[in-house]
């Protein structure tokens, strides 16, 4: 079993069928068929159902996609250790990020590393923070950008700023009669459009006094929550930084008056890791900005 033959299946799986899977590798079909079979004869297992129109998975193919997904991951993740190593001004910094970070993310110092080292490029993969916690286990990414509640465990984490949720409401509907906070009374009962991420801490909080939640939405992207808020579909609840990356019509925009929704966004790494340069200089900037803004290590944290 060898890295072409893996990535050669995975083309099959994704496309459900060999032409499909040979054009997009650009080859021909007989090549493709062979190195199958060859991987199904070593391994003794058939891997693939074979259709005249279609090529799916068998229980032992959908194991191995798992499993060659994953290496093919790591083999690209230690080409671009290897690659960089001892480089601090060239080369590839593969990120997870997060969708609600685009309000604090990329930072000013970023952009003008950018401009100083143009032969550094940024490789993104976008998730939620389990997601990119996840990316970062497997060695696909080299560091992480994402927001509190997480478990530390073994990250080494350098923290933003704090910021508030801040609650998105249709001009259509009234909540809370401060002009410019809401109190999780305010909301309770109301339909309110939450970003999946802290769908479980706001429930817990709501239910903790007493209150009714009304999700008229749960969704895997902040931006996805802004726009539900803003076409009146619900009360959107979002990071406060996030605002500044989106347009928000047709709604006033209140604090949520509630400490235990204060949140932080934070870069992280795996603890005993080796660290390329790439990766050091990114943190630098990181906390660089981030104590200019207030940041520093957070009380209280999971």
């Amino acid at each position: 079993m060898n890295l072409k033959q893996l990535e050669y299946f995975m083309a099959i799986a994704e496309e459900h069928q060999l032409t499909a899977a040979a054009k997009r590798l650009h080859i021909t079909q007989p090549p493709l068929s062979y190195e199958l079979q060859q991987l199904e004869k070593e391994l003794g297992v058939r891997l693939v159902n074979r259709g005249p129109r279609m090529a799916e998975l068998t229980d032992a193919g959908k194991l191995l996609y798992i499993r060659a997904a994953q290496i093919i991951d790591a083999t690209t993740s230690a080409t671009r250790e290897v690659k960089s190593f001892g480089k601090g001004s060239r080369g590839t910094l593969s990120i997870g990020i997060i969708s609600s970070s685009g309000g604090l993310f990329p930072t000013p110092s970023m952009r003008s590393f950018a401009e100083d080292y143009p032969d550094v490029s940024f490789e993104l993969r976008e998730g939620n923070t389990y997601e990119v916690l996840d990316m970062l286990e497997r060695g696909v990414v080299d560091v992480g950008v994402v927001r509190t509640p997480f478990l530390v465990g073994d990250l080494e984490c350098r923290y933003a700023k704090p910021e508030n949720m801040v609650a998105i409401i249709p001009e259509q509907m009234s909540c809370g009669r401060d002009p410019k906070r809401v109190a999780l009374e305010d909301l309770s009962g109301k339909p309110l459009a939450i970003y999946r991420r802290f769908e479980k801490v706001i429930s817990e909080l709501m239910e903790e006094r007493g209150l009714r939640l009304t999700p008229s939405c749960v969704s895997d992207d902040a931006r996805t929550t802004c726009v539900w808020a803003s076409r009146g579909m619900g009360i959107g609840l979002v990071p406060e930084s996030f605002l500044s990356t989106t347009r928000v019509e047709r709604a006033s925009v209140k604090v949520v008056d509630c400490e235990k929704l204060v949140t932080r966004m934070a870069v992280v790494w795996r603890r005993g890791r080796y660290v390329s340069p790439l990766v050091e200089r990114f943190v630098e900037l990181f906390e660089a900005d981030a104590q200019g803004a207030g940041g520093g290590e957070p009380t209280g944290e999971d």
